[in-house]
């Protein structure tokens, strides 16, 4: 096991499952994640290899003899009959039969309904009223000859769920993590290789836990498809419900008027909408006004009675057009439906998470590591929605007077949701503290931006704040702005050296006056080349030394070959110039390396570029020196971007469509 994994076992012993071996059991079968992971708790939470062998066979036997398969629901009504009970897991609801005067029961799967079933069961499980709950129980059957009577009896029943969640003993264990440990424990735990991921990356992933851990916290999540909006709402938690957002009704989300039946918000912890965009669905307004209040207030009325509720609500949808086609065309929620395309509805929403930073799921960013089991994190999450973090942040910074209460409120919440996700244990410094702060308001000032264009009377706000203990004004932009705000294209910030007075930005289409300083770049930003960086310090270079100690991975050589073709493109075409590579390496890539230099060498040689290499297995900093008096220092080296989709992605080939990892780069004149 890896170093993580052997300390995560170690302080959180029988309640972390290997994730790979949800993907063993699953099979065919429909069931979420959190059904599986409760029975691999059982039987496989453990590091012990032979141990988790056998329990992976339990449990698929588990699965393959007791959950109920829709196809094979008639067999299993017979091994009932034949046996005359029989364990089964399966997805119940109940109702209550008023003329009978009992609750009755219906199974998803079998097909059953109308099971009478103990009203001591559902004081003990109200969630059962809902739109239904993975269960684990035995169903009996007894034949009779009384009129109206049913032969099928519900003998015992358990929602699945973890019963020994400690919140106490999940915080003191907390202790023994680093920030950077615990960030990486989560994301495996949603089943992500953290590896695939930068810090701003995580943090969106970890965004979407804040409702499962804030009281009354709405969020959205517009963007491309196929990056798992929907899974945590449908897989992570029984405390969370997805529903289709076309199938929302008034009695379904609220309060059934004709039955006083009360809805989804009255027994979910999240309720979720996916499909949430589409220009052309239809909505019933009524609901939306509805929505409105309670998003608001937190409470919601039939007739003369109003009933409150804590549940968040999370909107997740696919956008429609590209960023920048939004930014100048129309807005960020343009793909929403015509009667949600609301500036009272959307003005109630906390944070809007930029779904078009997510990459696409690919094979390798999922993990095999260990994680928590999915359902004993939920119990957490759960338990620690009683306490109020939403004032934490004034200990160390104070919001600038112009954020209305509303979003003073929004980040606020947002900020009190990732610190217990993040910091349960309320350790937190005031650098990871304004590492929140700057993305809580972040993701409420897009929804703010995007109401300012729709409707002209939502004044400007200013979305800053100070930190207390110096004094600094912090301004907080979104990301999507500073690359594609009006009347800009990607844009690099510039901090200039202690000696010169001003800070400046670029673009390309600009005039570049070259000048000492440093350029910052944030995660997830795109529109960033090496052209861009520094090109312009390329001209008139006839000798230059890069040193990187890590060139030698397939992507890694591809960065090196860019930057040897920009080399070519700014160098005079009658001047040769000399690029020499420092570099690192092991035995395990040498070989290979060399091959890849080597033919680097003819191939560069037509164009006028004279290639040399090295390895020093003692360097660590990265930079590009040249003969031309200028020396750049590479914080990351040459390796700033995330890695792409492969062969068939176009960004492998279009350096400004990467998604980039945060870094500086250093200009010194005078070598």
């Amino acid at each position: 096991m890896e170093k993580l994994d052997i300390k995560l076992n170690e302080h959180f012993g029988g309640k972390v499952v290997r994730k790979d071996l949800t993907k063993l059991v699953k099979g065919n079968a429909i069931v979420p994640t959190y059904v599986l992971e409760y029975l691999l708790g059982q039987y496989c939470a453990t590091d012990d290899e032979e141990t988790i062998v056998e329990g992976v066979e339990t449990v698929k036997n588990i699965i393959a003899k007791h959950f109920v398969h829709r196809d094979e629901a008639q067999l299993i009504k017979a091994t009932v009959r034949d046996k005359g009970s029989h364990r089964i897991i399966d997805k119940v609801s109940v109702s209550l039969n008023d003329k009978k005067d009992q609750y009755e029961a219906s199974f998803a799967n079998l097909g059953l309904n109308r099971i009478p079933i103990a009203d001591s069961v559902i004081k003990e499980h109200q969630k059962l009223l809902s739109s239904g709950v993975w269960c684990i129980l035995t169903l009996a059957y007894f034949h009779t000859d009384e009129r109206d009577s049913t032969p099928w009896i519900i003998e015992n029943i358990k929602p699945i769920q973890v019963s020994n969640a400690d919140v106490d003993e999940y915080k003191e264990a907390r202790k023994a993590f680093t920030k950077e440990e615990w960030i990486d424990v989560l994301l495996q735990t949603i089943g992500l290789n953290p590896e695939e991921f930068t810090f701003r990356s995580k943090l969106i992933q970890l965004t979407r836990l804040v409702p499962f851990v804030e009281n009354n916290y709405n969020l959205i999540e517009l963007g491309p498809k196929g990056t798992g909006k929907s899974h945590i709402f449908s897989e992570l938690s029984p405390h969370g419900m997805l529903i289709s957002g076309g199938e929302v009704s008034k009695a379904k989300l609220f309060v059934n008027n004709s039955t006083g039946d009360i809805g989804l918000v009255g027994y979910w912890d999240v309720v979720a909408y996916d499909e949430f965009a589409g220009k052309t669905k239809r909505v019933d307004r009524g609901l939306v006004d509805i929505m409105k209040n309670y998003m608001a207030n937190k409470s919601f009325s039939r007739g003369t009675q109003v009933y409150g509720a804590s549940a968040s609500m999370v909107f997740v949808g696919n956008t429609d057009h590209t960023v920048p086609y939004m930014i100048k065309h129309s807005d960020l929620f343009d793909a929403l439906p015509k009667d949600y395309y609301d500036t009272a509805f959307l003005d109630r929403l906390h944070a809007y998470i930029p779904g078009w930073e997510v990459q696409k799921l690919r094979n390798e960013m999922f993990t095999s590591n260990y994680g928590f089991i999915v359902d004993y994190l939920a119990e957490i999450l759960k338990d620690l929605r009683k306490e109020d973090r939403t004032h934490d942040y004034s200990k160390f910074f104070e919001l600038s007077n112009s954020i209305t209460t509303r979003d003073k409120t929004s980040i606020a919440k947002t900020y009190a949701g990732l610190v217990k996700v993040i910091y349960p244990h309320n350790e937190i410094t005031e650098s990871d503290a304004k590492e929140l702060l700057y993305f809580a308001i972040e993701n409420r000032k897009r929804v703010k931006l995007q109401l300012q264009k729709m409707d002209e009377t939502f004044e400007e706000v200013d979305f800053s704040y100070t930190i207390k203990s110096t004094g600094e004004i912090i301004n907080v932009d979104t990301l999507e702005v500073i690359q594609y705000g009006p009347k800009k294209s990607p844009v690099v910030e510039i901090k200039a050296e202690a000696h010169q007075e001003t800070t400046s930005t670029f673009t390309e289409e600009s005039p570049i006056e070259l000048q000492g300083g440093q350029k910052i770049i944030r995660d997830n930003q795109i529109g960033i080349s090496y052209d861009l960086l520094f090109g312009a310090y390329l001209l008139g270079a006839t000798d230059i030394k890069v040193i990187d100690p890590y060139v030698r991975l397939p992507y890694q050589l591809r960065n090196f070959m860019e930057l040897a073709k920009l080399i070519a493109e700014k160098k005079d075409p009658e001047v040769e110039v000399k690029l020499h590579l420092v570099t690192a390496n092991n035995e395990d890539y040498v070989e290979n390396a060399k091959e890849a230099f080597e033919q680097m060498s003819y191939s560069l040689e037509s164009l006028g570029i004279l290639f040399t290499y090295e390895f020093d297995d003692f360097i660590h900093d990265r930079s590009i020196v040249m003969d031309n008096g200028w020396k750049v220092v590479l914080g990351r080296g040459l390796d700033i971007w995330q890695k792409t989709g492969g062969w068939y992605d176009i960004n492998e080939y279009v350096q400004e469509q990467r998604l980039c990892k945060a870094h500086e780069i250093t200009f010194v004149k005078g070598y």
